[in-house]
């Protein structure tokens, strides 16, 4: 496949931006959409692609299959039901994060019709999607893997192959870890600057001109001060994926000490705050 058609499963917050880079490169012939209205609307937006009528008729009419939707059982179901319609030249690319076991799971159903399978999990967030400059950790067949390379090239900034199957879920893993200790010491650290009452302009500058400076604080600083939690990575998602990086640390014997209080935490924010679409809005926890 030189030139590679592409439908797109999960039109979200990551996934509409990701299928509109597609559509740009020329890739993106099909969506499809649990809600109708939102792949309509996409469409519309998007002249030449058109609706699929379920994720079977999508299937039939790509190459590439490309999936980005919240959950394991999400994934598994959707491999289930399209893979008794697919060919041994089609590639299914994963992005939605889900545990190492399940990418593994699809991989070995679709093996079955010789169709490769490619865990692809990215990180970036909303603003990464909409820039198209995502990294995507890849785990999977090899040459699917290079089938796909133009694919992953209208959104990401960076793709890199990791292994075999279950290797980018074991790679968003660490990246989720890490994600939640940058959150809980930037969190921690600004309510203590409110607490404090230091200015907060003059210390959001300084911060993130020094060794603080991280992408979550140059991007979520600001909004955490001014209580604004609208855009961003949902609370529950990366709750989500913590407990399977939890999951996967218990497993290899690896004992961390940020995954602990990050769970504890987020259980709270989930619990607590119906509101905030951002895991910025831990900084809510912190002033308590």
């Amino acid at each position: 496949m030189t030139t590679p058609t592409v439908g797109f499963i999960g039109l979200g917050a990551m996934g509409w931006p990701m299928a509109g880079h597609l559509h740009a490169k020329g890739h993106l012939t099909h969506v499809w959409n649990r809600t109708e209205e939102k792949a309509q609307a996409f469409a519309t937006q998007h002249p030449g692609v058109e609706v699929a009528d379920d994720p079977v008729a999508l299937a039939k009419a790509v190459d590439v299959i490309v999936l980005c939707v919240s959950a394991d059982q999400d994934v598994l179901d959707l491999v289930e039901v399209i893979q008794p319609h697919l060919q041994s030249h089609q590639v299914v690319v994963d992005h939605s994060t889900i545990a190492p076991a399940s990418a593994e799971l699809a991989a070995n159903q679709l093996q079955e019709k010789g169709v490769a399978f490619i865990d692809a999990p990215v990180t970036g967030g909303v603003e990464g999607a909409i820039k198209g400059i995502l990294s995507v950790m890849a785990g999977g067949d090899w040459a699917g893997f290079q089938t796909v390379e133009p694919v992953l090239a209208a959104y990401s900034r960076v793709a890199h192959h990791l292994g075999g199957s279950g290797r980018g879920q074991a790679a968003k893993a660490v990246n989720q870890l890490m994600v939640a200790g940058i959150a809980e010491a930037v969190c921690e650290s600004l309510a203590l600057l409110e607490t404090l009452d230091l200015p907060r302009e003059a210390m959001l500058e300084l911060l993130s001109g020094g060794a603080a400076g991280s992408w979550f604080l140059n991007n979520r600083g600001a909004t955490m001060l001014n209580d604004s939690f609208e855009v961003g990575f949902a609370p529950k998602l990366l709750l989500k994926d913590l407990k399977i990086c939890e999951s996967l640390a218990t497993q290899s014997g690896f004992e961390s000490a940020v995954l602990p209080q990050a769970i504890k935490d987020y259980e709270k924010v989930v619990a607590t705050d119906q509101t905030s679409r951002d895991i910025s809005a831990l900084i809510r926890i912190k002033r308590r």
